[in-house]
């Protein structure tokens, strides 16, 4: 397993001038602190206020933070692969330019990484994580899309939806192409390395709602690009064969052992997991019928949603 020298931390940011030099001098403060020696490459995705501005005048102040602008076409998604192919760190943590994301649980991933595993999620959703200010209807539907995903997968994360994970470089490279180009991405990379077999283990993360600019998530329009590439995955893994998955496995790799649910552990026990471990039998018919109601209250939760928009 190669040795950790540099963490790469890519933001994409697009109409971000209220804050983004906050988020980038906060963490860049963050990581100097605790000696994790780093870049913070901030893609810029088209935008039309002074966001690019702003990036070259705190670059030019701080030689760790590298601005990027990604010439189109334009995309959450489309921003962070742009950042995939310009940073230079032995691992990288994808992170939202907004501040929602706690510059300290950067920390923690880090260490993670350290310790030998080749992802490290996040979770608002288990004991010691949390969310503040969180908007009631993108609550629920998070919340029905994550078990969604936990039931098609069998896996035992339950915040995959959430872009902010660390990578070590040889998952990033083990996963492309990429092809998500919106924030459909923020399923895509993890599932992928979930079903290629990469060691992951889970930590409670805190996230808090934007204080300035504009949300860019429209619900509406990408339910069906989270289901098609949450689809898409699901065929890789039950019907490509193996095709797709690592070819060499890590020592670590093969000592990694599944634990009991992340959600009823102690916050400090982060369990190894690979998708080796995960059960290929038959589901239990309760959690088929978990299942079953997730989706059904998903579709009728993004009617719903869909509705009041049309009427707005």
């Amino acid at each position: 397993m190669n040795t950790l020298n540099k963490l790469s931390v890519v933001i994409p940011a697009r109409n971000e001038e209220g804050c983004i030099a906050s988020t980038v001098e906060h963490l860049h403060l963050e990581l100097r602190l605790q000696k994790v020696p780093h870049e913070i490459v901030v893609v810029d995705d088209g935008s039309t206020d002074q966001t690019w501005e702003v990036l070259q005048k705190v670059a030019g102040e701080t030689p760790e933070v590298k601005p990027v602008s990604n010439p189109g076409p334009h995309g959450f998604g489309r921003a962070i692969q742009y950042g995939l192919q310009h940073y230079t760190g032995d691992a990288v943590v994808i992170m939202m330019a907004d501040e929602s994301d706690d510059c300290r649980d950067v920390v923690v991933y880090w260490e993670k990484l350290k310790e030998g595993y080749e992802c490290v999620f996040g979770s608002r959703f288990i004991k010691g994580g949390g969310v503040i200010d969180y908007p009631t209807i993108k609550w629920m539907l998070n919340r029905m899309a994550n078990l969604f995903i936990k039931m098609v997968f069998r896996i035992k994360l339950n915040d995959t939806t959430n872009a902010f994970k660390a990578y070590r470089r040889e998952v990033i490279d083990g996963c492309r192409p990429l092809l998500a180009p919106h924030f459909n991405l923020t399923v895509e990379l993890p599932l992928k390395a979930i079903v290629r077999g990469y060691t992951w283990t889970i930590i409670p993360i805190t996230w808090r709602n934007r204080r300035t600019g504009l949300a860019k998530l429209k619900i509406r329009e990408m339910g069906s690009r989270y289901f098609f590439i949450t689809m898409y995955v699901w065929l890789e893994k039950y019907f490509s064969r193996g095709d797709y998955r690592r070819q060499i496995e890590s020592d670590f790799h093969s000592t990694a052992h599944a634990s009991d649910d992340p959600d009823l552990r102690p916050s400090g026990d982060t369990p190894a997991f690979s998708s080796d471990e995960q059960p290929d039998a038959e589901l239990p018919s309760e959690k088929q019928d978990d299942g079953d109601r997730a989706t059904r209250g998903l579709r009728s939760i993004l009617t719903e949603v869909e509705a009041k928009e049309t009427a707005d």
